[in-house]
Formats: structure tokens, sequence, C-alpha cells
């Protein structure tokens, strides 16, 4: 048996039809139930649809032999005990710095709101500025405008939220996508199996 962990959401939708054209077709009636295993058309691949966060936690515990989650999350994960083959070329968008004005960014202790802290962390730290992280999970933007920080760090797509809200897009961290992975340990004794559906997707890329 293969199991697939995908993502709830943007990387769900645009996902699904690359999966189909590789082979791997789940039916509506499948994806509109509550079962937390999906079955496919192949009869030994199944499908679990958690949390995009969840994603390289089951794999790398063996719950899930391959996973597909956004880049961002493999790099707040660390990605251990994953192996990364596939850059899908699907939901990208990019990881920023964004503040109401550059001069935000000038302080001795520069407070970012970010739900990324280690990738801020990591950014930060190499170019050797003292930050205090404020950790929230959503509305992001909201921060500078009620000064609980000077700048944020969240993904961005088309710009539009963050002009709504007053912010530009000052520095770029990291280009995001969504990445094919797999357990280590799996790639080992799954190996042509693996390998096999991996192609098959490969090709539809």
């Amino acid at each position: 048996m293969l199991t697939i962990a995908l993502s709830k959401g943007r990387i769900l939708d645009q996902t699904l039809p690359l999966l189909k054209c590789a082979g791997i077709d789940i039916a509506k009636k499948e994806l509109n139930s509550r079962k937390l295993i999906l079955n496919t058309n192949i009869d030994d691949v199944k499908v679990i649809i958690i949390r995009a966060t969840d994603v390289p936690v089951f794999v790398q515990h063996g719950a899930a032999d391959i996973g597909i989650a956004g880049k961002d999350v493999l790099l707040e994960h660390g990605a251990a005990g994953l192996f990364e083959l596939l850059d899908l070329k699907i939901s990208q968008c990019k990881l920023m710095v964004a503040a109401e004005s550059k001069d935000n960014l000038k302080q001795q202790t520069l407070k970012i709101a970010t739900k990324y802290v280690n990738c801020t962390k990591q950014y930060f730290e190499k170019r050797g500025q003292q930050i205090e992280i404020i950790k929230l999970y959503g509305s992001m933007e909201l921060a500078p405008k009620v000064g609980l920080a000077h700048c944020i760090v969240d993904l961005v797509d088309t710009g539009n939220t963050l002009k709504a809200n007053g912010l530009m897009p000052l520095e770029n961290i990291t280009d995001i996508s969504s990445r094919l992975v797999v357990n280590i340990a799996s790639f080992r004794t799954k190996n042509a199996q693996i390998k096999k559906w991996v192609s098959n997707i490969e090709s539809q890329i």
C-alpha cells in the first residue's frame, strides 16, 4: 500500500488535476465524504487529506509514504526524515518581509509578526539583526497598523492584501512552491513503486 498525504485548500485544488493526469484519480464521492483515508482508482494507492502543517509530520513518521506541501511548511518543519524529490511548480508565491515603509525596518530591535518563526529567525540572524518575534496565525497585516509589530513576514501572491492594508513587500526571503517529499524509509522499502509514481507526476509538470 502506498499512502499519499495532501494539503487542504489551494494546494489540494492544484494537486488533484496533476495526480489525475499522472494516473491517480479520486472520485468526487470520496472527496465529499468525511472519510479520513480516501480510495483512489488504484487499489494499492490511498490518499489522506490533512492540514498543510501536518503533511511533513505524517511523512516523517511513516504514516504517509509521499506528501505534497508548500516549501514554507517544509522550511518551518525542518524536513527531518524526508527526501524532497520534486518541485511541482504549483501554488507559487513568495515569503516576504512587508511593512508600511522601509524606515520601519530601521529599528535597534525589530518587532516582527509572523507564523514563520524558524524562517524569520534564520533570515534575520544571517543579517545580524536583533529581532523580537510575535507569533500570529492570521490577520498578519493588522499587526503594523495597531502598533503590535514594525513589520510582518508572510506569504505574498498578488500583493493586493498588503496594498489594501497599507503595507508594501520589501524583502524576498525565498520563493515558495509545492514540493513532493517522501519518507526516507519508504523510499528504500517501496523504491520501485514510489519511483514509478514520481516519474508519472514529473512527466506532467
